[in-house]
Parts: structure tokens; sequence; C-alpha cells
């Protein structure tokens, strides 16, 4: 089972704290969502994990090994994806396409995506 912690997690913009001290705990099988209002601080919390962008100050760290420092393909390696709002991350390709993204991100092979 994996575990996904994060601590202390801060990221202000232009002198403005946008995420302050934010910590969790995830295992493996868990889905989870942030709820709070416009401005809040969740879509920055998420890319903070996924590595979009790089946190002020705080750890992301999978099984105890910090990720901070790691791309965010690596992390998508690792499990680590995120559901946006949106309904399609390349909105200009085809369902399919998305769904082939997605697989070859993953390392599925070929035979088995045709599937």
């Amino acid at each position: 089972m994996h575990s996904l912690e994060i601590r202390d997690l801060k990221k202000s913009y232009n002198g403005k704290s946008i995420v302050k001290d934010v910590s969790l705990n995830i295992s493996s099988g868990e889905i989870v969502g942030l709820l709070g209002p416009n401005g809040a601080g969740k879509t920055t919390t998420f890319y903070m994990i996924l590595g979009l962008i790089r946190p002020d100050s705080g750890v992301i760290s999978l099984d105890d090994h910090n990720l901070n420092s790691s791309p965010m393909y690596v992390r998508a390696r690792k499990g680590i994806g995120y559901l946006p709002q949106e309904t399609s991350i390349f909105r200009k390709l085809s369902v399919e396409d998305n769904i082939k993204a997605v697989l070859e991100i993953a390392d599925i092979k070929k035979q088995e995506s045709e599937e």
C-alpha cells in the first residue's frame, strides 16, 4: 500500500498567502477532493502536488520519498494524477485520443490499449 503525504504546504503570490499549512495523508485507493470557495487554494494545492508549480515550503512525499524536486511526469508514473473540472485535458483531441494519451503515459502496451 502506498502513502502520499503532504506536510505544511505553503504558496503565496505577490505577498498574498494562497495556501497556508496544508497537510494531508492519502493512502492507495483513496479518492480525494478538496472543497472550498473560489480563491481558497484548492487548485493551487493540487498543482503543487502534481508538480506544475513549486511550493514555497512544505514537503510532498510518496512512500517517504521526497517528490518536491521531481518533475510532473515522474509523479504521474508513480500514480499521482488529477482530474480537472474541465471535460478534457487536450480539448482538441477526440475522446479516444485523450484515452490513448493517458495510456501512453501509463506505459500500457499498444496491443493492450487497443483492447
